[in-house]
């Protein structure tokens, strides 16, 4: 027997509609490319996505087509994702810090038909125009007036946005299709060879934005501003891009700025009250804070995630400035999020030191996801916060197979998706990661978590950054190797680092060696790049192996 309720398609063009109808004086501020604040509420964004819906009808684009954005956080990027994906076509939003190589690899593979791009973006684009053969025009996001000379003109029909949609009606009927069609295309870095492609729905990205935004994840309201920090090119700002307008909650995108000073400004002006970002950005705005002597006493809460945290960060800003931190944690295959650490019933009367113990916890499971970890036999192993193994999901919003079946097979029989990550779960559901698969270190048949190490080294007042590899080893196969980033005028020595870990980690762990260097290698979404720095110390001889 079927239930008697109405089945209305989960859609993404509702989101826009619904803020339209419920909050349409909400404001959206953004700090923009060409320089300045813009505001306008989402009665006007969604007005503006509608023009942009008619005018890419116009151009030809199709149910399925692939349109990419190589854009910062800002109104026009938002409104295209409501204007591509509610016309039925794909938002493909590229990452820009990634190699140029793999910008025009995943152009290519996706057969984008038209890019969006900011004025930053541009010089990017030309240098690809010759390599991007699907590509029928480039539309600058910006307004005649800051329309650039560009070699693009003779390769490919270049158009101004606010031309674009200048003339177009600010009325569109969203059409009805099945919430399983594709929405939003994703790649992810993540994986070893080319960048992979994971195809959002507007099914799983409804679902996802309604889990994420549950009391014990983002919690948000109409009463909050939100400063999405992380990029609309990461996994669709984490889900902020559809939770804010959602909730009706007051939207400041930061644009290209994303430095401490820039965003304390921000906070500060806008009143921001939630912020959610990568840990290196917030280090940035924990120096600036320190360092000026500025405040942000509007924001309650920060969401950290994109990697582990350090306990450092998570200190500074509960104890200086009263802002408590939520570790998150996800994937591009999770939409991203999939757990989120927020206290239990029970643990009201927690200590200062007994909350950031379990702040640096990775969190518990959001209702929709399916957690477990299992040993290399794929046996599934007890939530005992002793136990650890290979970490595994599934659920609504986790995909199933990469974009054109890239990859192969990445579920199992039970849809179970491997994350690459190792972890142990408390018998309270909170998630620890402990390593990548790929970055533990196997010292003596025993594992090491660099991350573990990691934490410990960031926490000395005169290291603003560390990461820890494994280095071949005659005896034990591998042991670690600290590198460091010392803050500005900082004086440190290697005894000094080593003293310093010297029991708050077991004594088998002490790094056998401590290098400290310039700046240590990122990502193009921010992390730590354990595979350059394993490159770049390939043949390193550790003191303790000669």
């Amino acid at each position: 027997m079927l239930g008697s309720m109405q089945s209305k398609q989960l859609l993404i063009s509702s989101i826009i509609e619904f803020a339209e109808k419920n909050h349409p004086k909400t404001e959206v501020v953004s700090n923009t490319t060409e320089g300045g604040i813009h505001r306008y509420t989402y009665a006007d964004a969604a007005k503006r996505s509608r023009q942009m819906a008619n005018a890419l009808t116009n151009l030809g684009v199709k149910l399925g087509d692939r349109i990419a954005t190589l854009a910062w956080n800002g109104y026009r990027h938002f409104e295209l994702y409501y204007g591509i994906s509610g016309l039925g076509a794909v938002m493909h939003t590229i990452n820009p810090r990634l190699f140029p190589e793999q910008v025009d690899y995943i152009v290519n593979h996706a057969e984008d038909s038209y890019i969006f791009v900011d004025l930053t973006f541009v010089p990017l684009v030309e240098a690809l125009a010759d390599k991007i053969p699907t590509v029928k025009g480039v539309i600058i996001l910006t307004d005649e007036e800051h329309m650039p000379e560009t070699s693009l003109s003779g390769k490919v029909k270049v158009m101004c946005y606010e031309t674009l949609i200048a003339g177009e009606s600010t009325e569109f009927d969203w059409p009805e299709f099945d919430e399983n069609t594709a929405a939003c295309l994703c790649y992810t870095s993540g994986t070893t060879g080319n960048p992979k492609g994971v195809l959002y729905s507007h099914r799983s990205t409804i679902i996802h934005a309604y889990a994420a935004n549950q009391p014990d994840v983002l919690g948000l309201s109409a009463l909050d501003v939100v400063l999405p920090v992380v990029p609309m090119f990461h996994v669709n700002a984490w889900g902020n891009a559809y939770i804010c307008p959602m909730a009706g909650a007051k939207l400041v995108f930061p644009g290209a700025h994303l430095d401490g000073e820039s965003i304390q400004k921000l906070m500060e002006s806008e009143k921001v009250t939630f912020s959610a970002g990568v840990p290196t950005i917030w280090l940035g705005l924990l120096q600036y804070l320190r360092s000026s002597g500025k405040r942000i006493d509007t924001v309650k809460r920060l969401v950290i995630g994109g990697s582990a945290c350090p306990r450092a960060i998570i200190e500074g800003f509960r104890m200086e400035y009263g802002a408590v931190v939520d570790h998150a944690w996800g994937m591009t295959e999770l939409s991203p999020l999939g757990t989120f650490n927020r206290p239990k019933a029970g643990m009201e009367n927690l200590t200062d030191e007994e909350y950031i113990d379990l702040s640096m916890k990775q969190g518990r499971g959001m209702f929709g996801i399916d957690m477990r970890i299992i040993d290399d036999e794929g046996n599934e192993l007890p939530w005992d916060g002793v136990a650890f193994g290979t970490l595994q999901v599934r659920g609504p919003w986790v995909c199933e197979s990469y974009f054109k079946g890239e990859g192969g097979q990445v579920i199992d029989e039970n849809n179970w998706f491997s994350t690459g990550d190792v972890s142990k779960i408390d018998p309270d559901g909170y998630m620890i990661i402990t390593d990548r698969t790929k970055d533990v270190i196997k010292s003596g048949g025993e594992w090491i978590s660099s991350i573990d190490l990691e934490n410990v080294a960031v926490g000395h007042d005169a290291i603003q950054e560390a990461a820890v590899i494994g280095i071949t080893h005659k005896k034990w196969d591998e042991r670690p190797l600290l590198v460091c980033v010392k803050n500005e005028g900082a004086e440190v020595s290697k005894e000094d680092m080593l003293a310093y870990m010297d029991g708050k980690i077991a004594k088998w762990w002490m790094p056998d060696d401590v290098v400290f260097v310039n700046e240590l290698p990122h990502t193009a979404t921010g992390k730590l790049s354990k595979l350059h720095l394993r490159e770049k110390f390939e043949d390193y001889t550790l003191p303790t192996d000669k």
